[in-house]
């Protein structure tokens, strides 16, 4: 089975299903400098606004790199998944002192979670795949339900027009045959849902979230990634402190392939 099989599917539970058979979540985060950025900025705004006794739901845990990261340093998580195979690779990494309670679920159905019972809720997955609006303000509504009135939401989106540039670098014959409209250049939503930093900001306030950071999460660490990969400490150090200056420039907040906002109800 390829994405072209995937795409025939019509159900969209089996096909989150499928494309995480195809795509390895697992190593996303993690498999190199360049990649690490996404994460190391994620985590520097989730740090912000959590105290030693924070709790925090993981929706759309993935392979658990975000749960396993804060479950270590030693706040309580719940993390929810709803891929078999993430669930599988992150069942082989909790240890048994790691304080996670991870669920097979749904993010638009939390009905297991009371209401304001987290004072982070991380929301990284689902907004890649919900397609339909309600289901959208759905999840939204969700997260804000379970998420503690003093807490902070943390939503991820995959951006726009950035995703040209990407597959331009992996094809170069990408602007000739590419799956977008060639007038409007809005692209095919598959395998994942893309949004732009407009259509971001929109959906939040549709769905009742004030906006307290839009973030460029990765930047251009994937086009550049070649570059990044070769750096040495120090100079990853001094890239790294680079990307933290410019994350949150309106002016360059599209050119990234992950979005990050943090918000409150």
């Amino acid at each position: 089975m390829d994405f072209n099989d995937v795409y025939q599917i019509k159900d969209e539970i089996k096909q989150i299903q499928k494309t995480y058979e195809l795509f390895d979540e697992d190593s996303r985060l993690n498999g190199s400098k360049a990649a690490r950025v996404e994460f190391l900025t994620t985590t520097r705004y989730i740090e912000r606004y959590l105290k030693p006794d924070s709790s925090i739901l993981d929706i759309g845990a993935g392979a658990g790199e975000y749960s396993l990261y804060f479950a270590r340093k030693g706040y309580k998580v719940c993390a929810l998944e709803l891929a078999d195979n993430n669930i599988k690779a992150f069942r082989k990494k909790i240890r048994p002192e790691d304080e996670i309670e991870l669920v097979q679920g749904n993010a638009v159905d939390l009905s297991r979670y009371e209401d304001e019972s987290f004072d982070a809720v991380l929301l990284f997955g689902p907004l890649y795949h919900l397609h339909k609006e309600e289901d959208k303000l759905r999840c939204i509504a969700e997260a804000k339900r379970v998420c503690k009135s003093d807490g902070k939401i943390f939503f991820a989106f995959i951006s726009h027009d950035m995703v040209i540039l990407t597959e331009f670098s992996y094809r170069p014959s990408f602007f000739v045959d590419g799956d977008y409209d060639k007038e409007t250049f809005r692209l095919d939503n598959f395998p994942f849902v893309f949004h732009t930093v407009d259509e971001c900001r929109r959906l939040l306030r549709d769905g009742g979230v004030r906006i307290l950071h839009e973030v460029a999460a990765d930047g251009v660490s994937e086009l550049m990634a070649d570059q990044i990969n070769a750096m040495d400490d120090e100079s990853y150090a001094q890239y790294l402190r680079y990307h933290e200056y410019i994350c949150e420039k309106p002016e360059l907040l599209g050119m990234t392939n992950h979005l990050l906002f943090v918000g409150e109800k």
